[in-house]
């Protein structure tokens, strides 16, 4: 396979222009909270890398600053994470499972990054996943992801799927599938409350950072994240391998750049 899915909303969610786009994400990890806090000092032990990451997936200006503060957790591992299991939810094709497409290449302004096609061929024999390239059409949630990867690995491959109406047990299959070793990373693409006013979204929204934080996956709706489904999978995961959840940031788009009458939800964690 070597179909080229170019990007759909770079110059919308994020600069189209490569020397833009890579500064400001440099700029936002070297913001994030803690950033200069993971090299060990000479009492310390390393700091544990992160099997997985929750980071949320809105235009930059209003959800960078969170989902830098996941992936500056990965920095030290970069010479180790060679794949990425990437899901998020899908905003514009109801589906039933969980979808890959024909691509062998996504782009970026940063450059392209190749698809593991044996990966995807290892699970293609699960009946909740399917071939549905028109779910990828215009999606964004996989996407602006992938500069932030860029900057921070080095060479890497994804994995990208899309979950529709999925049971938690079926997209907990898939990672236990493609769950690898200290090679592989899942990041796992969502937002948190949506519209809400901010009183109200902060509330629901740290409501919600304790499910996560709990790996109680029956504790969170749709309404307190669109990604729910690939959450609610990632939680099964982390209670059968004992991963322990950490909340990394926790903020709203009345924090970053929005209004603070109608707000959309951001939450970082990180799973180790």
């Amino acid at each position: 396979m070597s179909a080229l899915r170019r990007p759909a909303v770079a110059g919308l969610f994020y600069p189209d222009d490569a020397e833009r786009l890579a500064s400001q994400v440099r700029g936002y990890l070297d913001a994030a909270p803690d950033s200069a806090a993971h090299a060990a000092t000479p009492t310390q032990a390393p700091p544990k890398q992160p099997k997985a990451l929750i980071a949320p997936h809105a235009g930059y200006v209003y959800s960078g600053p969170i989902a830098a503060s996941a992936y500056v957790r990965i920095a030290d591992a970069a010479e180790r994470i060679t794949r990425v299991v990437l899901l998020g939810p899908a905003h514009r094709l109801a589906f039933q499972g969980v979808a890959y497409c024909d691509a062998g290449r996504f782009s970026t302004p940063l450059g392209e990054v190749a698809v593991d096609r044996d990966a995807i061929d290892a699970i293609t024999d699960l009946p909740q996943v399917r071939r549905l390239d028109a779910a990828f059409d215009g999606e964004h949630c996989l996407e602006v992801q992938l500069p932030f990867l860029q900057t921070v690995l080095g060479r890497f491959s994804i994995v990208p799927l899309l979950v529709g109406a999925a049971q938690d047990t079926d997209v907990a299959e898939v990672l236990e599938r493609l769950w690898g070793g200290a090679e592989t990373l899942i990041v796992i693409s969502s937002d948190l409350s949506h519209y809400l006013d901010d009183a109200s979204a902060r509330a629901i929204d740290r409501r919600t950072a304790e499910a996560i934080c709990a790996r109680r996956p029956d504790a969170i709706t749709t309404h307190q994240a669109c990604g729910r489904h690939p959450i609610a999978g990632l939680l099964q995961e982390a209670q059968l391998h004992q991963l322990d959840a950490t909340l990394l940031d926790l903020r709203n788009s009345g924090d970053t750049a929005g209004p603070r009458d109608r707000v959309v939800g951001y939450g970082a964690f990180a799973f180790v």
